[in-house]
């Protein structure tokens, strides 16, 4: 059957999406100093992500410090927090959703339903996904339009973890659109023909003299 082989991909892809949205959220490395024009300094650079920022050094030591306040935060990392957070949830929960009821397990005998659970995973996958690319994106262009700003002394890269969350993001919309599109509960027509059979059948049931 068509649609197990695309259950199984989507779990796949679902659950490396996920890994990469926690790795995405935890790692510190949103944004990294950069090393551009005369003033070059290797000797330590920054790092600074979602719940922390950290300093290594050019030895290969590595310190790193918890934010003091959540105001000290710009406002994408802020929304950053919650969305990513949110995404972990909702992408767990729709994977779980989804692996019960996909139609490799039997975890739900009802086989009418399955589509419909199958359907609702995959809309979490794609909220899931959009709750990852959007502060991901948000934070990224915040971070190019300082870059380009002549009067911003201290200039910053794009992380790595940037790249991750786009990448996670691209496999859970990708995920989420493959259940959208495969598992369509099948709409009965049974009802519309045997109303018309019994419309027609009832037609010559009367006799004329």
């Amino acid at each position: 059957m068509g649609s197990v082989g695309v259950q199984i991909v989507c779990v796949a892809l679902g659950v490396f999406g996920l890994i990469g949205t926690i790795i995405c959220c935890a790692v510190p490395n949103w944004k990294v100093s950069s090393f551009v024009g005369s003033n070059i300094v290797t000797a330590q650079s920054s790092q600074d992500g979602l719940w922390m920022s950290c300093v290594v050094q050019s030895t290969g030591q590595q310190q790193c410090k918890n934010y003091d306040s959540l105001l000290v935060l710009a406002s994408d990392l802020q929304a950053a927090r919650a969305m990513t957070i949110i995404s972990c949830m909702l992408s767990s929960l729709s994977v779980l959703v989804l692996f019960c009821g996909a139609d490799f397990t039997t975890c739900i005998e009802n086989e009418e339903a399955k589509p419909k659970i199958s359907l609702v995973a995959g809309i979490g996958l794609l909220l899931a996904g959009l709750l990852v690319i959007i502060p991901v994106s948000w934070s990224a262009n915040n971070v190019v339009q300082a870059f380009n700003n002549p009067l911003n002394p201290q200039k910053q890269e794009l992380g790595a973890c940037i790249f991750v969350g786009w990448g996670a993001g691209v496999l859970l919309l990708l995920a989420g659109g493959l259940l959208c599109c495969f598992s369509r509960p099948k709409s009965g027509s049974s009802g519309g023909t045997a109303k018309y059979y019994s419309n027609s059948a009832s037609a010559p049931a009367k006799n004329y003299v």
